[in-house]
């Protein structure tokens, strides 16, 4: 029974899912990459009203579900707008809003967390404010963001399941598909998204395990 769950059809199957999984994962995260970063920066800013308009954006994403906003953008937008939106198209568009907000507050945490004697003390060394940024700051702000930065990328890639909801042929969706197949098949549904467990772990873990590494570094510098 299990042969013919894991025929080499179906290998190939949730091979190419896999493949939607990781490109929808890997290009949100190099999306929230640069304009987490861009926002983040622009928090920093002294124009309240730039501020009041990042805080506004962060909130919302992340008060609102993030099926909700795949519902609306794949649903929603299509039928008031009268178009056609691909589904990969809508994963990428919300993942990388999400991935943005919260790639914004890393990157605000980060710089803030850099002391104001840090600077006061390379202006004084004769350095100027483009110097102070690039030298002093900049080092030390990624060092404390790269950790975190790490972990949100595991979970964009953990939360990118929830593209089997608007048809998208991710390995959850493709995983689904074989289950229905072999319905017969009573312990079908256990080995299937048993696999797809094992399968995530091993996706992440490693993340995961180099982030902690890299939290505890910088904690024992």
């Amino acid at each position: 029974m299990i042969d013919s769950l894991f025929s080499a059809s179906n290998i190939y199957r949730l091979g190419e899912g896999l493949g939607i999984t990781l490109f929808v994962s890997f290009v949100s995260i190099g999306l929230s990459i640069v304009f987490g970063s861009l926002i983040g920066l622009c928090m920093l800013m002294r124009s309240v009203v730039v501020r009041v308009v990042c805080r506004l954006y962060l909130e919302f994403v992340r008060i609102v579900p993030i099926l909700a906003l795949l519902y609306v953008c794949y649903f929603g937008l299509p039928q008031a707008m009268d178009i056609h939106i691909n589904n990969i198209f809508v994963g990428i568009l919300v993942f990388s809003l999400w991935g943005s907000a919260e790639m914004a507050d890393l990157v605000r945490g980060a710089f803030s967390s850099i002391s104001n004697h840090q600077r006061e003390s390379a202006l004084s060394l004769g350095l100027n404010w483009i110097k102070t940024q690039v030298f002093v700051i900049l080092p030390q702000a990624t060092t404390r963001l790269i950790p975190g930065s790490i972990n949100l990328f595991t979970r964009i890639i953990k939360t990118t399941s929830l593209l089997l909801f608007i048809g998208v042929g991710d390995v959850f969706f493709v995983a689904r598909q074989i289950i229905e197949a072999n319905h017969t098949i009573v312990s079908a549904p256990f080995v299937i998204y048993g696999f797809l467990l094992v399968l995530y772990f091993v996706l992440c873990y490693p993340l995961s395990y180099l982030a902690k590494r890299l939290e505890s570094k910088d904690s024992s510098m």
